[in-house]
C-alpha cells in the first residue's frame, strides 16, 4: 500500500482537550467503545489512543457495515480479534443492531458485576467511553442507546464538542467524545482514504486529489462499480479526459460548454457521502502490512 509521507496538520483545539480529559477521567472508565469506519478500519483508526487508554477493556465497533465490502472487511475483523480486541460489525441504522453491544458489554462486565454481588453490593453503572475519528457514527450510536437525541449527528467532522455522561436504559453510562485525530496524519493513503470518507473536512485536501484516489480505489477494486456509475472500466492516463467524460455524463458543465472539474471532484465525493457508492472498503489487509 502506498505508504507516501504527507505533512497534514489537522489537529483542532478541542481534540487535544479530549485527550487530556479522558486521562483525567480514566480511573472512572470501566470500557471503550473504539469506533472505526467499516470501509477503512486501519485509516480511521486512532493511532495513539493504546498510549492513553492503555489496558482497558476495549469493544472495536466497526460502523457502517451496510456500506462495506463485507468479504474485506471481515478480514481486518479477525486482524484485530487476533490483537486481542473485542470485534463488532454493526449499521447503526438498524434499529436492533446497537443491542450487540449492549449485550457484548454486559457479558465483559460480568466477572466485575459478581464480585460487587458477592459483597452484597448491587450492580454498578457500566462507564463507557465513546471514542473515533470525526464522521464514524458516535452521535448515532450514542443516540441510539440513550433512546432519543442527545448528539448531534452531522455528514461533516468535528460536530461533537462537548464531554459529558449520558445515561442509558441498559445500566450504561456513556462518556461522549469529540472526534479525535492524531496530531499530524504521515500516510498520504491514510489522509486520502478519511477525505475519502468524510473524516477529514473538505478543505483540508485538494478535492481533486480526494476525487482521483476515489476513482483510483474504484478502478483497481471495484470496476464494476466504477462502470456503472461513471461508464468507464478503466481510467485514463489523462485525468482531464477522466473528468471531461465524467462532467459530461453527470451534467457538469459551465456556460461555454466546458466541464466544471471541482463540480466533477465533489460529485465524485458526494457519490460515497450520500451512499450512492457503496459495498466498498479501501484498506486492505492484502496490500498492507499492518503491525
Amino acid at each position: 500500500m502506498n505508504e507516501n509521507k504527507t505533512n497534514i496538520n489537522w489537529y483542532p483545539g478541542h481534540m487535544a482537550k479530549t485527550k487530556k480529559i479522558i486521562k483525567e477521567k480514566y480511573d472512572l472508565i470501566d470500557i471503550v467503545y473504539e469506533l472505526v469506519d467499516a470501509r477503512i478500519p486501519y485509516s480511521s483508526k486512532i493511532v495513539d489512543i493504546d498510549q492513553i487508554l492503555k489496558n482497558k477493556t476495549r469493544i472495536l465497533i466497526m460502523t457502517k457495515c451496510d456500506l462495506c465490502d463485507i468479504k474485506e472487511t471481515k478480514k481486518w475483523q479477525k486482524y484485530y480479534e487476533e490483537k486481542g480486541y473485542h470485534v463488532i460489525l454493526t449499521n447503526l441504522n438498524d434499529n436492533n443492531d446497537y443491542k450487540k453491544i449492549i449485550e457484548l458489554t454486559h457479558n465483559l462486565m460480568d466477572k466485575q458485576q459478581q464480585k460487587r454481588n458477592e459483597k452484597g453490593l448491587k450492580n454498578k453503572e457500566i462507564r463507557a467511553l465513546v471514542v473515533g475519528v470525526p464522521n464514524v457514527g458516535k452521535s448515532t450510536l450514542i443516540n441510539k442507546m440513550v433512546g432519543k437525541k442527545v448528539a448531534n449527528v452531522g455528514n461533516k467532522p468535528g460536530v461533537t464538542k462537548a464531554l459529558t455522561w449520558l445515561k442509558t436504559k441498559s445500566n450504561i453510562l456513556l462518556l461522549d467524545t469529540p472526534g479525535i485525530l492524531w496530531s499530524k496524519i504521515e500516510s498520504e493513503e491514510v489522509a486520502l482514504n478519511l477525505a475519502s470518507m468524510s473524516s477529514i473536512k473538505t478543505e483540508i485536501l485538494p478535492i481533486d486529489e480526494v476525487a482521483i484516489h476515489i476513482l483510483k480505489k474504484l478502478e483497481k477494486y471495484y470496476p464494476e462499480i466504477l462502470n456503472l456509475r461513471y461508464g468507464m472500466l478503466k481510467l485514463e492516463e489523462d485525468y482531464e479526459m477522466v473528468y471531461n467524460k465524467i462532467g459530461r455524463k453527470i451534467g457538469a458543465i459551465v456556460s461555454g460548454g466546458e466541464v466544471d472539474y471541482d463540480k466533477v471532484s465533489l460529485a465524485i465525493i458526494n457519490d460515497i457521502k450520500k451512499e450512492s457508492i457503496k459495498n466498498i472498503t479501501f484498506d486492505r489487509r492484502d496490500d498492507l502490512n499492518a503491525d
